[in-house]
């Protein structure tokens, strides 16, 4: 069954213009976030909101209305093109190709700009064009949540309609998955249509939080306060570290803090329990592991050495948690339908009539509606959206989805997957061709095609995409079908791992939004293909501009997840561990396979949050505690303003995207001063 669509044009050249605008910005936050610690986000609320509040500013000169379904282009656009240093593996493959390879490693391996170009250009489309079947599967079948994707949806909804909340219908027809759920109706107001003042007058002055020109303001001081901060940094470095806990602690143990307005909105973002879970973490690795391993010869060198410290050490364990965290939670996504598939039939009135009665009871009346669920709120829906796991039945409406002139053509898909894995074939042999065979280029592309279709299960269920933990898994897998003989067994393993259609679970967020707003599948398909084009030379260029101008890896740019890729790589490929690397990270991952396990049990439990998260635990231990302190200012600012005082997260999500997008930003100031040697203080 198909439902008609709202009203508006889903694809127009100026939605395109500005979603590459806004995609622009975040890119290069992403890289510059991506280089420093790993940390790369789609960021699809700040897309839409900025989005919207260009074409506010511009609603003189607009020929036809602004629509949500248009907003769901720029998002959608942004999002193809944000999300490729990650995808196109600039914050971690290509760097440990560049600078950490060994010379009995086939490296240091140099590459020029037409080999980036290629390189990205040829991963770019793998996992655009996978989102579009997955799609069908995850949001129209099963009508997996993706939370963040929902909460787009219900931001773009509120911004649209001027303040007005969605009933508890709505809310209710938009958690059961319904195309245009969330759809504004023929009665609602169009951004550009004129009111009179006797109409504005009548009109009730909506909250605060759901004010757009409120949450724009918002947005540009949090920017400026972190771009001036950010600026601020180049000319005073001591502000990147300070000494919180005394010089000795800093200068040995490397424990400082570095106060970013950027990380602590990441923090913000995260949230109270993931920054925790990093603290503890940083406290294990960085706390205890560092010195014992130091202090016991186990690793002799200065603690800053990734080869002989005791930074490099601590990777192993963090390693370590991250693999068994991937396989415990992929192999429970993989097999729960084996074993829940006897019982749908009798569990499914049950299931729903729970979901309605939590539905209501999280919901209630729509003045007490928040537009963008709270982190407690998210763990409870996905309990009780465990039921979406199985077919949608009969008097739910039918698998509803958009209408077919809409959606894209299956001879599209075809073609495009069969060329997109081509061009990634070729684009891989062409830029490694003399060092990685070609049937381990193409293993890897079929590879990718099955574990991405985990993560993107993983992101649907928890809104977490495992994107570490699966390559980790893909390395895993090569190790054990390239001989270790090859001298190049090292450099294959890194590139076998960093072909993925991993971005489809980010892309598939967008699709979400787009499905509970009514908007075209076919115009998103062709606007993340050209986000993600756009995106990944725009990516290439920028990252050779930062490692032309800042020393990489240096103390600005650790690019730890380069060192995390290489060292899985020489793990796998059967290289010696430190000394009692082994050992500890052995004990880490039997630990963690419990924990991982247990949290995945207990999801919606109250005890849930107090068993430690294996991805944040493991992220906490291989970034320098500078970083994961200041998220956990962020997350406890979170804390104290939903728990506490008990206010909108809209507001707060809002200040934090205004901090991040800042410092990404503005950082392209420090790059040319730094370029044109501008000195220090």
């Amino acid at each position: 069954m198909t439902s008609p669509s709202p009203q508006g044009r889903s694809f127009t050249v100026r939605g395109v213009a500005a979603g590459l605008g806004v995609g622009t910005i975040i890119c290069a936050a992403n890289m510059y976030f991506g280089l420093q610690t790993g940390w790369v986000s789609i960021m699809s609320m700040p897309s839409s909101l900025m989005g919207f509040a260009v074409f506010k500013l511009l609603k003189p000169y607009l020929r036809f209305p602004f629509s949500p379904v248009e907003n769901v282009l720029v998002q959608s656009v942004a999002g193809g093109m944000a999300i490729m240093p990650l995808g196109c593996g600039f914050v971690g493959v290509i760097p440990a190709m560049n600078y950490l390879l060994g010379p009995d490693e086939q490296g240091p391996l140099s590459l020029s700009m037409w080999q980036l170009i290629i390189w990205s250009l040829g991963l770019c489309y793998f996992g655009v064009v996978f989102a579009v079947p997955l799609r069908h599967q995850v949001i129209i079948r099963e009508r997996l949540r993706f939370p963040s994707g929902f909460s787009t949806a219900v931001l773009i909804r509120v911004l649209h309609s001027r303040g007005q909340k969605s009933s508890p219908q709505e809310l209710d027809a938009a958690t059961k998955g319904g195309f245009a759920s969330l759809a504004a109706k023929d009665d609602d107001p169009a951004l550009v249509e004129d009111i009179s003042p006797s109409a504005e007058e009548e009109e009730p002055e909506a909250p605060k939080d759901l004010d757009w020109a409120y949450n724009m303001r918002l947005l540009l001081l949090s920017f400026l306060v972190s771009g001036i901060f950010t600026i601020c940094n180049y000319f005073l470095p001591i502000l990147r570290d300070l000494p919180v806990f005394g010089t000795i602690a800093a200068s040995t143990w490397l424990w400082t803090l570095n106060p970013s307005l950027a990380y602590v909105g990441q923090g913000i973002i995260m949230g109270t329990e993931t920054t925790l879970h990093m603290t503890l973490g940083a406290i294990i690795g960085w706390g205890v592991l560092s010195p014992l391993a130091k202090m016991k010869g186990w690793a002799p060198g200065p603690v800053d050495d990734w080869e002989k410290g005791s930074k490099g050490w601590i990777v192993w364990v963090s390693l370590a948690i991250m693999l068994v965290d991937a396989v415990v939670s992929l192999a429970y996504i993989a097999l729960r339908p084996v074993f829940t598939t006897h019982a749908v039939p009798a569990l499914a009135v049950l299931q729903r009539r729970f979901r309605q009665s939590r539905i209501a009871a999280l919901f209630g009346t729509p003045h007490q509606y928040s537009p963008i669920p709270s982190q407690e709120q998210q763990e409870d829906e996905e309990q009780e959206d465990d039921d979406q796991a199985f077919p949608a039945e009969e008097e739910d409406g039918g698998q509803d989805d958009a209408p077919t002139d809409q959606q894209v053509n299956n001879r599209i898909v075809f073609w495009g997957l069969l060329a997109s894995i081509l061009i990634c074939v070729l684009s891989t042999q062409i830029v490694f061709g003399h060092l990685v065979p070609l049937y381990a280029i193409v293993i890897a592309v079929l590879m990718a095609l099955v574990l991405s279709i985990m993560g993107v299960r993983a992101l649907g269920e928890t809104d977490l995409n495992p994107v570490s933990g699966i390559s980790k898994l893909a390395q895993l897998f090569f190790a054990l079908i390239i001989p270790q003989s090859n001298k190049s067994s090292v450099l294959i393993n890194l590139v076998a791992g960093a072909i993925g259609a991993l971005q489809a679970g980010d892309l598939m967020q967008d699709l979400k939004t787009g499905h509970l707003l009514g908007a075209a599948p076919k115009a998103q398909f062709w606007g993340q293909i050209i986000g993600a084009t756009f995106g990944a030379v725009f990516s290439a260029f920028a990252y050779r501009i930062y490692t032309a101008v800042y020393e990489i890896p240096g103390k600005l740019f650790q690019v730890p997840t380069a060192y995390v890729w290489i060292f899985t790589a020489r793990l796998v490929t059967g290289q010696g561990l430190p000394y009692m690397a082994k050992e500890w990270a052995i004990g880490a991952g039997v630990l963690f396979a419990m924990t991982t396990l247990a949290r995945t049990l207990s999801v919606g439990r109250p005890w849930r949050s107090w068993i430690p998260g294996g991805i944040a635990v493991a992220v906490g231990m291989y970034n320098v505690p500078s970083f994961t302190l200041a998220r956990a200012i962020g997350g406890i600012v979170s804390w104290y303003w939903l728990s506490v005082r008990k206010q909108s997260t809209t507001p707060l999500i809002i200040i934090a995207s205004g901090f991040i997008l800042g410092e990404g930003f503005l950082s392209i100031v420090n790059l040319w001063l730094q370029a044109l040697k501008v000195p220090h203080y």
